[in-house]
């Protein structure tokens, strides 16, 4: 597994890694931080909803981040005498812990005084939030970068997952891309994130419990199902690509090995050039959907580190609300009051689309 090309600490005390692509040209150390030392934010507040079991995050500080700043103030760029960013020096792919965390810094386990949480209950929200650059270039998309680029995102992301994975109370790894103003991205620069939760998170619950009533061997199945419908829209010898039978977004695309793969620390070195390809043709074929940018979200789920993680698949999810060229999706009260989605496109109708703009 590839490891950190560099590891050093941020002003602040913070975690930064440089991941180098193949035939990088990049100094094997890095800049210090020159910035005054500082304290980080405290640990945000963990708070129990007693009406639906969910745990909520509050965490005040996360108001005064950085939102929508010029390019020459952007705090992903590499620093300069003008602009004394997050990352001190130039790179490749850079992955550092956010100034601003959901959860964390502090480690530890959630411990609930019983088995039913009593009204009010609160703890603090533990874990790791971590940033991860996918270029030191300002303008562009991880879409837009070479294949070997994205194949150093992917190296990232697996090496951070298996040692993520080792830290104090860590439950469930989330590597994730927001793209685009319409989606609520408060930096331009290409990145995304990677967030370390203290518990399952409710999406995985529901999955959980899905597996358990379907019962046999429920991914192997799933791709077997899909891969015999007219929603596929790309296939390679170890993934298969397609629209969801019951796509909630009008542009919902779903990745998944044909192997039990619970995370991405169980990709095989061969695996990694092909998922990288196959990454790209998805990302630059929704921009070509509408011949501009499509914002979304794309979620890579990796199975929790409980009991049952081996039926669960590694599976990229990706969601965007755009239903036609000048036209959004807004979730409306059916969506946001009861979790009860309309679709506006046929999942087998959006599959022909995007086939025709990926081949």
């Amino acid at each position: 597994m590839k490891s950190p090309n560099s590891h050093t600490k941020l002003f602040d005390g913070r975690d930064i890694f440089y991941f180098d692509d193949a035939d990088s040209t990049m100094p094997a150390s890095r800049s210090e931080d020159r910035r005054e030392l500082d304290l980080r934010p405290l640990t945000a507040e963990l708070r129990h909803d007693a009406l639906t079991g969910d745990w909520i995050t509050v965490a005040s500080h996360r108001q005064k981040r950085a939102f929508l700043p010029p390019a020459h103030a952007c705090p992903l760029c590499p620093t300069t005498k003008t602009n004394p960013s997050e990352i001190p020096d130039n790179f490749d792919v850079a992955v550092f812990e956010n100034k601003g965390p959901a959860f964390g810094p502090d480690l530890g386990n959630i411990s609930l005084p019983n088995p039913v949480a009593p009204f009010g209950f609160s703890t603090q929200s533990f874990g790791r939030c971590e940033v991860v650059v996918f270029s030191s270039e300002h303008e562009g998309s991880l879409g837009s970068m070479p294949v070997s680029r994205i194949e150093t995102v992917i190296h990232a992301w697996r090496s951070r997952t298996a040692e993520l994975q080792k830290i104090e109370g860590v439950t469930q790894v989330f590597p994730f891309e927001n793209r685009g103003q319409d989606i609520g991205v408060t930096l331009h620069h290409p990145h995304g994130q990677i967030y370390s939760y203290p518990f399952v998170t409710p999406t995985t619950k529901k999955l959980l419990q899905q597996i358990d009533v379907h019962g046999g061997d429920f991914f192997k199945e799933l791709v077997e199902f899909e891969s015999d419908s007219e929603r596929v829209i790309l296939e390679t010898a170890n993934f298969i690509v397609f629209v969801p039978f019951a796509a909630r977004w009008p542009i919902e695309i779903h990745l998944l090995p044909k192997r039990a793969v619970s995370d991405f620390t169980e990709l095989s070195d061969q695996e990694i050039p092909e998922l990288a390809e196959l990454y790209k043709k998805v990302l630059t074929g929704l921009d070509a959907l509408y011949g501009n940018p499509i914002p979304y979200i794309s979620a890579w789920h990796q199975a929790p580190m409980v009991e049952g993680r081996e039926n669960i698949r590694l599976m990229l999810q990706i969601t965007s609300p755009v239903r036609d060229k000048d036209k959004l999706k807004y979730l409306a009260g059916s969506e946001s009051a009861m979790g009860a989605f309309v679709g506006d496109v046929a999942p087998e109708e959006t599959a022909s689309r995007l086939r025709k703009v990926m081949k």
